[in-house]
C-alpha cells in the first residue's frame, strides 16, 4: 500500500496551494489518511502511539531553544532602528561610488540577514527602507528591486540563520538514523555549528558575487545607477557608531559558536540580550518596543513549532503506509546512482520551493530524503549548504519565488512585476553558478568545519 503514501504528499500539496494554514494541513491530511487506514486495515495504529513521545522530543530539544532567542535578537535589531542608521549611514558614506547604493544596500542586507535570518523580514524591511531612496536618485526598476530582493534571501544561508538551526538539528537525526540502518551503533554526529561553518565561506562568496555585480553596473551600465544629486555628509564616527554595534553582536554570536565557547542557543541567548542592550543605549528600548518584539518572537516561535507538530504527525503516518520503503525503492532504482538521486532531489525541492516555505520543507521533505542519501555516501554538511542554497534560489526565482510576493507587497504599483521578475535573474544565474560550484568543489563548504571540528 505504498502509494497511499504517495498519494498523501500529493494531497497535502494540493490542500497548501489551495491556502489552508501549513501546521493544520500536514496534521489533518495524516490523521484523515490513517482513519482511512484503520478502516481498511492497512495501517497499524500503534504508530501513533509515538505521537506523545515525539511532541514531548520537540518540546524539549535543547537545539531548537535557540528558534525563539534568534528570532528575538532579530526583531529586537529591526524594531530598534539598527538597520535603517546603519543603511542611512552607509549610503551615505558610499553614494558618490558606482552603482554605491546598490553597494550599501548589499552590505547592509547580508548583516542584517546575518542577524534575522528570516527572508521576508529582510525583503520587507530592505524593500521599505531602500527602495524610495533608489527610485529617487533615479536608479533602474530592476536594477534595484533586484538587488534588495536577492540581498533579502541571504538569510538562508548566512550564518547565525534560523534556517540553518532548523536544517541542522533535521539534518543530525537523520545522519544518525541512516548510520543506525547500516548496524553502527557508535554514530558520528553532526551539529549546528558545523552547518553554520560549513555555511559561512559559501555565504561570503555569494556577498561578494553581489557586490561585483553592483560594481559590475557602475562601471558599465552607469545610466541604471546614477550618483545622487544630494547626499548627506557623513562623519566616520557617526558610520562607526551605526556599523560597529550589530557587526561586534554578530561576529561575537557566530565566534562563540565557531570556536566551541558556547552551544548555538546559548550563543542566541547571548545575541538576544546584546540586541537588547544595542536598543537600551540607542534609547530605543522601552515598554511599548519590548511588548511589539516579544508578540512578534511569540508568533513566529508558534508558527516554527505548529508546523513541526504537524509534520511530525504527517512523518508517522507517512513511514506507516510504507512511504520510506518507496523512496527507498525509488532511489535504489533511480538511474545515474548518487548524482542522478541527488539531482532529483534538489530539482524536487527547487519546485517544492515555490509551494512551500522552508520550514515545511526542512520538516517534511529533508526528513524522507537524507537517511537514503547518507547510506549513498553523501557529506552530511556538504548536503545541508546545497539544500539551503537551493531554496534560496527558489525563493527568488519567478513567478512563484516567496521573495518576489514579499517585495511586490511594499512596492509602488508604478513599479511593475516584470521590472522585478527581470532584476532577479543576474542574482538567480550567480547562486546557480554558486551551486554548480558547491557540487564540482563540496571543499567550499566542507574545508572549514573540517578544520575547526575535525
Amino acid at each position: 500500500m505504498e502509494w497511499i503514501s504517495l498519494l498523501m504528499f500529493l494531497v497535502v500539496c494540493l490542500v497548501l496551494m489551495l491556502g489552508y494554514p501549513v501546521a493544520f494541513t500536514l496534521a489533518g491530511t495524516a490523521l484523515i489518511f490513517s482513519v482511512f487506514g484503520l478502516l481498511t486495515n492497512t495501517f497499524d495504529h500503534a504508530l501513533l502511539n509515538a505521537l506523545p513521545s515525539r511532541l514531548y522530543g520537540i518540546m524539549t530539544n535543547q537545539t531548537l531553544l535557540a528558534v525563539p532567542l534568534f528570532v528575538f535578537m532579530g526583531v529586537m535589531l529591526e524594531r530598534s532602528k539598527v538597520a535603517e542608521e546603519l543603511l542611512s549611514s552607509m549610503t551615505n558614506a558610499l553614494g558618490r561610488l558606482p552603482a554605491g547604493m546598490g553597494i550599501a544596500v548589499t552590505l547592509v542586507g547580508a548583516l542584517m540577514a546575518a542577524s534575522t535570518g528570516i527572508v521576508g523580514a529582510t525583503v520587507v524591511t530592505m524593500g521599505l527602507m531602500s527602495l524610495p531612496s533608489m527610485m529617487k536618485a533615479g536608479y533602474n526598476q530592476s536594477y534595484a528591486t533586484g538587488v534588495i530582493a536577492a540581498t533579502g534571501t541571504l538569510g538562508q544561508i548566512i550564518p547565525p540563520s534560523i534556517a540553518l538551526v532548523l536544517l541542522g538539528d533535521v539534518l543530525s537525526s537523520s545522519y544518525q538514523q541512516a548510520q543506525l540502518s547500516q548496524g553502527i551503533f557508535s554514530p558520528e554526529t553532526i551539529s549546528v555549528g558545523d552547518l553554520f561553518a560549513g555555511a559561512l565561506i559559501p555565504g561570503l562568496i555569494l556577498v561578494a558575487m553581489y557586490l561585483l555585480y553592483s560594481i559590475y553596473v557602475g562601471v558599465f551600465k552607469a545610466q541604471w545607477a546614477p550618483k545622487p544629486t544630494q547626499i548627506e555628509q557623513v562623519s566616520l564616527g557617526d558610520l562607526l557608531s551605526s556599523l560597529i554595534p550589530p557587526l561586534v553582536l554578530i561576529l561575537v554570536v557566530l565566534g562563540s559558536i565557531l570556536l566551541g565557547v558556547a552551544t548555538p542557543t546559548e550563543a542566541a541567548g547571548l545575541g538576544a540580550f546584546g540586541a537588547m542592550i544595542i536598543a537600551l543605549f540607542k534609547n530605543k528600548l522601552d515598554l511599548p518596543t519590548l511588548k511589539s518584539v516579544m508578540l512578534s518572537t511569540t508568533t513566529v516561535t508558534s508558527m516554527v513549532f505548529m508546523i513541526l507538530i504537524g509534520a511530525s504527525i504527517f512523518s508517522l503516518v507517512f513511514r506507516g503506509f510504507g512511504g520510506e520503503e518507496l523512496i527507498h525503492s525509488l532511489f535504489e532504482n533511480m538511474p545515474g546512482g548518487k548524482i542522478g538521486v541527488l539531482i532529483t532531489v534538489m530539482v524536487v525541492i527547487f519546485l517544492l520551493g515555490f509551494i512551500l516555505d522552508f520550514i515545511e520543507i526542512t520538516f517534511v521533505v529533508v526528513p524522507l530524503v537524507a537517511p537514503v542519501l547518507f547510506v549513498m555516501g553523501v557529506d552530511p554538511i556538504w548536503l545541508g549548504i546545497m539544500i539551503a542554497i537551493n531554496l534560496q534560489t527558489s525563493f527568488l526565482t519567478p513567478p512563484f519565488g516567496f521573495a518576489l510576493f514579499y517585495l511586490r507587497g511594499v512596492t509602488p504599483s508604478s513599479i511593475p512585476t516584470s521590472a522585478i521578475y527581470k532584476g532577479v535573474i543576474p542574482f538567480i544565474v550567480m547562486q546557480l553558478l554558486l551551486l554548480v560550484g558547491l557540487a564540482i568543489w563540496p571543499e567550499i563548504a566542507t574545508t572549514l568545519p573540517n578544520m575547526i571540528y575535525g
